[in-house]
């Protein structure tokens, strides 16, 4: 049992309560985790250059999932980050996979404010059905840009506006240039096309799943899945509820903090995801 202040609607613990440790950023691991997505595609480097095709995708595979969880915690600020380091960070890692890295930080951030309310575009797909949320997926990343620069529009930020622009031009350099250099290298055409394809999976691996089945509560508007393999296998992404109800621990804390909500969640009724 908690032996803290609670959340007078929920009975929520507070964090700062029973797992303020786990909200203290960590320069080694803050480090590695801002990294580790450019180790991912170095790797895809030396796949290419070494003709291993079949390796590709698994290359691809992990740099999602490094890039997803590295831009998630620069996004809620858990890394420790300065204002300017979280700009370019931001941009780096979008950069990486051709995507905006400033339009996915007014998304999310959006999309824990109001979700399941309306006027949440990455939280939209939730509402739909999976095949909707397949279907979405080529436009997906386009239509969460335009609503980030439309909102930087309204807002009068010509800061925003200037790293929303400039992410997508770079993401539309960088096509021209593997299109540019397909004559001599098909790899670069090969490593856009499957980060581009890759994008495709967001509404319904990020969203919808996550979200499926959603209720009136925050602690029924998403899921928990534990185990040992798959949730390492996605670097602990898999803890959405825990992230949802505590969005200022990194991921590679949510297992504790996972652990240490257990008694709560029996409380309440929460019923885990189990997985291999």
């Amino acid at each position: 049992m908690f032996n803290v202040r609670r959340d007078p609607i929920l009975d929520l613990p507070e964090l700062r309560s029973f797992a303020a440790d786990l909200a203290a950023p960590q320069r080694m691991r803050a480090a590695w985790v801002l990294t580790r997505p450019f180790l991912c595609a170095a790797a895809f480097g030396f796949v290419a250059r070494a003709q291993l095709w079949p390796l590709a995708p698994v290359v691809v595979f992990a740099l999602f999932v490094s890039i997803v969880t590295s831009a998630h915690d620069v996004v809620h600020g858990s890394l420790g980050l300065s204002r300017r380091q979280t700009h370019w960070a931001l941009f780096a890692l979008g950069a990486l996979v051709l995507e905006s890295g400033h339009a996915y930080r007014a998304t999310h951030l959006r999309h824990h404010a109001v979700f399941p309310m309306e006027d949440d575009p990455e939280g939209e797909p939730a509402h739909h059905s999976a095949w909707r949320a397949v279907l979405a997926g080529p436009t997906f990343l386009l239509r969460l840009w335009w609503w980030a620069m439309k909102r930087a529009a309204r807002r009068h930020d010509p800061v925003a506006e200037a790293w929303l622009l400039a992410e997508a031009a770079w993401a539309v350099g960088a096509v021209a240039l593997a299109l540019a250099l397909f004559s001599t290298s098909v790899w670069p055409a090969v490593y856009v096309a499957m980060v581009i394809g890759g994008s495709w999976v967001y509404p319904l691996l990020t969203s919808h799943l996550p979200h499926r089945h959603f209720g009136d509560t925050p602690l029924t508007q998403t899921h928990t899945l534990r185990g040992r393999i798959i949730p390492a296998l996605f670097l602990e992404l898999t803890y959405h509820l825990e992230h949802h109800l505590y969005p200022a621990v990194p991921t590679h804390r949510l297992p504790e903090l996972s652990r240490r909500l257990t008694p709560y969640f029996d409380r309440a009724g929460v019923e885990p995801w189990r997985v291999p």
